[in-house]
């Protein structure tokens, strides 16, 4: 069977300041009911910054593999096209990327006005945070372009 991409040409990626190997496009917020749906690119052969999840997140890879590393770098974790995860808030934290290509990935953030992502460093410092404000401001910064 051949290895079919997605299309995803038309999608308005837009990328975060010191947030290598990672694009995004916010799909939907709803914030009433604290759900944020975003679509995530993850490099291929690449791995973004460690970081925590701090609120739920419902996801569906779209394609490529999506893979999960421990904060030492080694692979954890490695989802393939068309596998659905609900992950619960950790305290784990750890980084994503992608496999041999791109990894296109679904995400649905959900229950959360307060932080929903925590960015640290190597020594597992808190360095930034995500929160439903922040992906508001993106949103609107992404629907001005």
């Amino acid at each position: 069977m051949a290895n079919h991409l997605f299309d995803d040409t038309p999608i308005q990626w837009q990328t975060i300041t010191g947030f290598e190997h990672l694009h995004y496009a916010i799909l939907n917020i709803d914030k009433a009911n604290t759900i944020i749906d975003v679509l995530f690119k993850f490099a291929a052969r690449q791995q973004i910054v460690l970081h925590r999840h701090k609120a739920l997140n419902h996801t569906f890879v779209i394609q490529g593999e999506h893979r999960l590393y421990r904060p030492d770098g080694t692979l954890k974790e490695a989802r393939a096209v068309g596998g659905y995860t609900v992950s619960q808030p950790s305290d784990e934290p750890h980084r994503e990327g992608g496999g041999e290509v791109d990894a296109l990935v679904f995400f649905s953030i959900r229950g959360s006005e307060g932080v929903l992502y925590e960015i640290l460093d190597d020594d597992l410092n808190i360095i930034a945070t995500l929160s439903m404000q922040d992906f508001v401001n993106l949103h609107q910064n992404q629907a001005d372009l």
